[in-house]
């Protein structure tokens, strides 16, 4: 795909991982457009912490996050 960047660990710096994490909350408008705490999660950068950090890929995150809530 073109214009398409992967969003693996290994392929990301700890600052991109920040920035794919805040962009894809939408973070920049602030909390009240976050549904974070509505769904348990609380900060939703906890939740990311570990991709953020190299530790866990996004999807495995998403992954556990969805089936916890029965989404497929």
């Amino acid at each position: 795909m073109k214009g398409y960047k992967s969003v693996l660990i290994k392929d990301t710096t700890r600052e991109e991982r920040e920035e794919i994490v805040r962009r894809s909350l939408s973070c920049e408008s602030g909390c009240e457009n976050c549904s974070g705490c509505a769904l348990g999660v609380g900060d939703p950068f906890e939740m990311y912490k570990p991709y953020i950090e190299g530790k866990e890929e996004i999807r495995d995150i998403n992954r556990r996050f969805n089936a916890s809530y029965g989404i497929h």
